[in-house]
């Protein structure tokens, strides 16, 4: 082959070469540029999937959004109204008619909540159902829904439910009669009730323009109708208290006229009484002073020398002379310091004396019954402001009662507590005698009166010692009283001033409380 042939057989080698190099490279290529292409398709794809999830999100979001503003709207509005419906219901707790009540309602409360239509009835004395409060009606038309509505069964029967109505959840043939009778599409109805059913109606409500009412507003409004039941029972009720308060202050005002005329006269003849024992008692010594005086001379034979059994006989006239001297000196004691006109001597005494003085005047009866007596009297207290004879008196008959209910071989003790009540010194005189059934013991300061036993049915006596000893102690502003157990003996206490000053003290800031403190206590 010429060199021609050659290099061009050659060089169709090379371009054939070069071409196959070059198909080989655009083939592989393109395989590679399809692998991308593929590869960016299933990226576009996941990316366009993300895109569509991007956009469901954002869309939810939105929804959300737009779902928590409204229920923030709801809430702002229904905390709002809270706040108003609060401050009004505390206003109408505090008043005290039913006209106040629905005067403290303000307006401004269904404005906040966004009612433009309001009416509120409740019945009257009469049980005529009234208009109480009136927003967006003219008169004459609230007046013609009232007249409807007290007229039309089915909303009367309403009215009568526990629970409210509204646009939202009533029947549709109570939405039929509703809406056209009140003029609003948007309502909310509920009945004002106390225990005796429903006695009004609370109604709010917008036209058809206006936004829907939501079940917030309507619990807002059921609020609102059972605070006015609520406030209207409380002012009915504060009414008839205050009625029955005017009426019970009458009757007491009435009452304690009537017992200050009954103590007018229980004063009267108290004193009429102590007049007449007084002045009995001392026509009655003039007589008895003279049989005593007869007696006397005729047992002393100075008209002649008498048998002996005239002589016993005398001797009992004169006995009995002598206690019936005493029964009267005891009623003329006890009608003087009852009336007040009883010589009081006070002064300071010392204890001791006043007891040593008594217990030496009852010793022979002492010694005769073999009772053992005790002393007690303590150094903290030595002295008392008394009447010395009076305060002795109340000794001497306290423990005169000791001895004759104590049996022999007994014991009695007389005993003055070391501790002062009330700037009093507390006296007592205590037995181990038969003892007093507790069912007379509230008779035992009553005159006359003596506990029925076997030692009082065999000893005379007047049933006036303790009468007298208890008026001595009130007449030195103390007390007395008594504990006793039927077998195991008595113990009767009393007080004393001690000082002039606790006297003069008790005097100043009790005169009010005088005849409380003379009660003697069981």
């Amino acid at each position: 082959m010429d060199p021609t042939t050659l290099e061009t057989l050659w060089t169709l080698g090379i371009v054939i070469f070069i071409l196959l190099c070059a198909t080989t490279y655009l083939f592989y290529t393109s395989a590679a540029k399809e692998e991308v292409i593929n590869t960016m398709n299933e990226a576009q794809k996941k990316l366009m999937r993300s895109f569509h999830d991007l956009d469901e999100q954002a869309k939810m979001i939105v929804r959300t959004d737009l779902e928590l503003n409204k229920i923030r709207e709801e809430m702002d509005k229904r905390l709002n109204g809270l706040h108003t419906l609060q401050r009004t219901s505390r206003q109408m707790s505090q008043a005290l008619n039913e006209s106040e009540i629905f005067q403290r309602i303000s307006p401004a409360l269904f404005e906040d909540l966004g009612f433009a239509r309001v009416l509120i009835a409740s019945v009257d004395e009469a049980n005529i159902l009234k208009i109480r409060l009136n927003l967006g009606y003219k008169d004459d038309r609230a007046e013609a829904i009232l007249k409807e509505i007290t007229a039309e069964e089915p909303l009367k029967n309403v009215l009568q439910e526990i629970h409210s109505v509204s646009s939202i959840n009533c029947a549709s043939k109570t939405k039929e009669k509703i809406i056209p009778l009140f003029e609003a599409e948007h309502f909310i109805l509920a009945p004002i009730l106390t225990q005796r059913g429903g006695i009004g109606f609370v109604f709010a409500g917008n036209r058809y323009n206006a936004p829907a009412v939501t079940q917030g507003d309507e619990e807002l409004i059921t609020i609102l109708a059972g605070q006015l039941g609520q406030s209207i029972e409380n002012a009915q009720l504060f009414e008839k208290v205050f009625r029955s308060s005017q009426e019970l202050e009458l009757k007491v005002s009435d009452r304690t006229k009537q017992l200050a005329l009954a103590l007018q006269k229980v004063n009267e003849i108290s004193n009429k009484k102590s007049e007449f024992i007084s002045a009995v008692s001392h026509e009655l010594r003039t007589p008895l002073t003279s049989i005593k005086g007869y007696a006397a001379i005729l047992i002393a034979g100075k008209i002649g020398e008498l048998p002996e059994a005239v002589k016993e006989r005398l001797a009992k006239i004169n006995s009995h002379s002598d206690s019936l001297v005493a029964l009267i000196n005891d009623l003329l004691d006890i009608a003087r310091i009852e009336s007040g006109r009883q010589e009081m001597k006070f002064a300071v005494y010392k204890i001791k004396n006043i007891v040593d003085s008594v217990v030496d005047l009852l010793a022979p009866q002492i010694n005769a019954k073999g009772v053992k007596l005790n002393l007690r009297l303590p150094q903290e207290i030595e002295s008392v402001y008394v009447d010395s004879a009076k305060a002795e008196r109340v000794l001497i008959n306290l423990l005169s009662n000791a001895i004759k209910f104590t049996p022999p071989n007994g014991t009695i003790t007389v005993a003055v507590s070391p501790k002062l009540e009330h700037d009093y010194a507390v006296f007592s005189v205590a037995d181990t005698g038969i003892g007093i059934p507790a069912s007379e013991i509230q008779k035992l300061f009553s005159e006359f009166f003596r506990v029925d036993n076997e030692i009082n049915q065999s000893v005379k006596g007047s049933g006036l010692g303790l009468v007298l000893a208890k008026n001595i102690v009130q007449a030195h502003r103390g007390k007395m009283w008594v504990q006793s157990q039927v077998k195991l003996g008595t113990t009767f206490y009393f007080t004393l001033p001690s000082t002039q000053k606790a006297f003069e003290k008790y005097l100043a800031h009790n005169a009010s409380q005088a005849s409380t403190s003379q009660e003697f206590a069981i």
